[in-house]
């Protein structure tokens, strides 16, 4: 039996059929972008063991398809297994082993990079200090205590337990939330202008103005959804405070008062907080003469680390990013009126592993290719003798 499975795990064929259903994958996965936006796309196609029927998630679903990390996993282990089975150390064999390790790094670089890498936004006005930065594609709600004196706490709830738990129950809130609706994307409007039948789906705050109505999910790279749920607050004491409104496009966050404290409450984009803190001191942005098309934009900021004695200007524009503690600041664009700049913050620990495959691929290369070269020149020196 082992050995069957060894056969298998080493074979060709099981390469050519990984390869084949990778490219099958990208077909599907490209045309599924025309209706699900590339985010969604990479998440169901790419980002995943399978691809799921039916999509949505509701209800039973029976894997149909492979998905990107199951197919990179077994040709990772495949290439591998292979390597290993037909290794014989020989100096003429170098390049072949050298190609195979910078083609195994490769492999599992991009595994590791898509499991583990985060990308996210921090957009800054002139004067702006943060030490968080936002994900524009996941949600929290949060909820704040704001009863201390010098220090909010803070409770964070991902949008993905909003989805699936309809009563929460957190240790740090003296009172429970029923989630009664929730909506991936939305679009809010006052009751005034919704016509007649709309009904507020909130009782308590701004929310009992506003209608809200379910919308498809967005597609265009430049888009983003606008998530909203109704929240019923009921303390652990018994009775409720109510229902309210929380969504990413209400401006301000809520306030109630639980247990002798007082809360607010807000859907905002998922934050991921640093130990240091970026200040905009200046924003440049240059256009082509006569057009709107940008030449050039560029933020000079101020990095501040306590921890580590760090006060700094840095100067980041295109191809030029700041890099610091693992995390890689690019210039990513701009407001329209050039009111705030947008930096997008990478954290990928295996950023070096593309560096570090291209190089032993090329040596491995270089090495076969001379190995070839020589013995070549060598029996034509021996055939003009």
């Amino acid at each position: 039996m082992l050995h069957k499975l060894v056969d298998i795990f080493t074979s060709l064929k099981l390469t050519i059929v990984c390869l084949a259903a990778g490219m099958a994958l990208i077909f599907a996965g490209t045309l599924a972008q025309v209706h699900l936006g590339i985010h969604e796309a990479q998440q169901r196609y790419f980002q995943s063991m399978f691809v799921w029927w039916p999509p949505d998630g509701r209800g039973f679903q029976i894997p149909i398809f492979p998905g990107g990390h199951l197919i990179g996993a077994v040709l990772l282990i495949n290439l591998i297994a292979a390597h290993l089975k037909r290794f014989r150390w020989s100096w003429r064999k170098l390049g072949i082993h050298l190609t195979h390790a910078g083609l195994i790094i490769m492999l599992a670089g991009g595994l590791f990079t898509d499991l583990f890498a985060v990308e996210s936004h921090m957009q800054l006005a002139n004067g702006d200090t943060k030490n968080y930065s936002d994900d524009m594609r996941q949600t929290e709600l949060a909820v704040i205590d704001t009863s201390g004196d010098d220090l909010d706490q803070v409770t964070a709830i991902p949008d993905t337990v909003l989805r699936h738990n309809r009563v929460i129950d957190h240790w740090s809130l003296p009172f429970r939330i029923a989630v009664r609706n929730f909506y991936q994307n939305s679009r809010l409007k006052m009751l005034s202008q919704a016509g007649e039948g709309a009904r507020p789906i909130a009782n308590q705050g701004p929310g009992a103005m506003i209608a809200v109505e379910p919308v498809m999910r967005a597609t265009a790279s430049d888009e983003r959804d606008v998530p909203s749920a109704a929240i019923e607050i009921l303390p652990k004491d018994g009775g409720s405070l109510g229902t309210w409104l929380v969504s990413d496009a209400l401006g301000a966050p809520q306030t109630f008062a639980c247990g002798g404290r007082t809360w607010m409450i807000t859907l905002r984009p998922s934050r991921y907080y640093k130990p240091y803190s970026v200040t905009l001191q200046k924003f440049t942005h240059e256009k082509y003469a006569g057009t709107e098309i940008p030449k050039d934009f560029s933020s000079k900021v101020t990095l501040i680390d306590p921890e580590r004695s760090v006060n700094r200007d840095v100067l980041i524009y295109m191809n030029h990013p700041l890099r610091y503690r693992g995390e890689t600041f690019y210039q990513a664009g701009f407001q329209k009126d050039d009111s705030a700049t947008i930096l997008q913050v990478v954290h990928n620990p295996s950023f070096i592993a593309p560096y570090v495959a291209c190089v032993i691929v090329a040596a491995g290369l270089l090495v076969q290719f001379g190995f070839h070269l020589v013995g070549f020149s060598r029996q034509r020196r021996r055939a003009i003798a």
